[in-house]
């Protein structure tokens, strides 16, 4: 059974939780997921041209891995890597 309300956290931060009389007594597995409203505060995001210069070490490092691939399809790949496994 789910139960989603939209409740209104008070200033001492404590809430009562009435639960349905169809639930049966006894034990139970309770999870609670907290997920506020908060509004976002209007910043402007970066330019990405604040970047351009910026060192990428591992960035460069996967490029000049994958330069060296060649004429291969993503299906290629994936066909040669579970072939180690099903050997």
């Amino acid at each position: 059974m789910t139960i989603t309300q939209t409740i209104e956290i008070p200033a001492n931060r404590r809430i009562l939780l009435d639960l349905p009389p169809e639930l049966p007594i006894g034990k139970a597995q309770v999870e609670v997921k907290i997920i506020p409203f908060v509004k976002k505060e209007d910043k402007p995001e970066p330019p990405l041209k604040s970047l351009v210069g910026a060192a990428t070490p591992r960035a460069d490092a996967l490029l000049g891995v994958l330069s060296h691939i060649g004429d291969i399809s993503p299906e290629e790949i994936r066909t040669e890597r579970l072939a180690k496994h099903l050997k």
